[in-house]
């Protein structure tokens, strides 16, 4: 049941507009891309040749190369950071990175998979403020699969990261907490006792990355409150969420399935992170 896909296409889910009424041609993206000047300069930053001021090797095969030291928080498990990214492989092609979907920057869950096992790890070893240049082995990357057109089999991964600010969640309900980082102020139902909600979810846990994803299968999850058998914090987690509303949503085990866990898919104690997008809000 485990899926791996690209962040690419992770994140041009999350990022790229709803409104399907409408496509862009070529040469009005590219007016677009040009139009943005702060990212157009983040781009060039991490292009540039930078010299590593300190160093650290993690015996698993990572390398971490600091080109500036931060002065903020060191990035734990569960933390949503803001980063400004590219992915290289050694022939220096660039494979991923936010300047792909002209963003300066974007938003990140650490710990959940997001990426590939080589990136937690490396995370975890940075503080908000980093800039870092970070080798990640093959086996911690895409492995002998890699990513058809995209990433051969067996390719080390070159990281160059800035962690650009840690996010506070825009509510926290419980413990469960939720960041909304797109909303159309024109919608105004919000999902409660009376509505009924329509979104698309992408699923992990730490150890089970997209165990589920409906933009696959094509079959958005329908839920109303008086629902049994659904997460109880993905229920509080959604009140007040409008049409439209991309979220990040985090549950821990405890408002999850606990100390049984969810077949072969959930451990016990393991917290649920949503990557979701509310198609549509009705009344009941």
């Amino acid at each position: 049941m485990r899926i791996k896909l690209s962040f690419i296409a992770v994140t041009l889910v999350l990022f790229t507009s709803c409104d399907t009424t409408a496509v862009k041609n070529a040469s009005e993206l590219e007016t677009e891309k040009k139009s943005q000047d702060v990212d157009s300069v983040q781009v060039n930053v991490l292009d540039k040749p930078a010299i590593a001021i300190d160093k650290e090797e993690l015996g698993n095969g990572i390398i971490i190369k600091w080109i500036e030291h931060g002065k903020g928080e060191v990035v734990a498990k569960g933390d949503m950071i803001k980063i400004d990214y590219k992915v290289f492989l050694k022939d220096n092609k660039v494979v991923d990175g936010n300047h792909l979907l002209n963003k300066s920057s974007i938003p990140f869950m650490v710990g959940f998979q997001m990426q590939t096992k080589g990136w937690d790890i490396a995370l975890q070893k940075l503080k908000v403020g980093d800039y870092a240049e970070i080798y990640i082995p093959s086996e911690l990357a895409r492995g002998e699969k890699g990513i058809k057109g995209l990433i051969p089999p067996n390719a080390d991964n070159i990281l160059k990261i800035r962690i650009i600010e840690k996010t506070k969640p825009t509510r926290e309900v419980d413990g469960n907490k939720v960041w909304v980082f797109e909303e159309n102020s024109k919608n105004e139902l919000a999902f409660n006792e009376n509505e009924e909600i329509l979104f698309h979810a992408m699923v992990s846990t730490p150890t089970n990355s997209l165990y589920v994803n409906t933009y696959r299968s094509g079959e958005p999850f329908k839920l109303r409150l008086n629902d049994s058998g659904t997460v109880p914090g993905l229920k509080k987690a959604l009140i007040n969420a409008k049409k439209s509303d991309r979220m990040f949503v985090l549950v821990p085990s405890t408002e999850a399935y606990g100390s049984k866990g969810y077949l072969d898919v959930v451990k016990p104690n393991e917290d649920l992170f949503y990557n979701l997008l509310v198609m549509d809000v009705t009344k009941i």
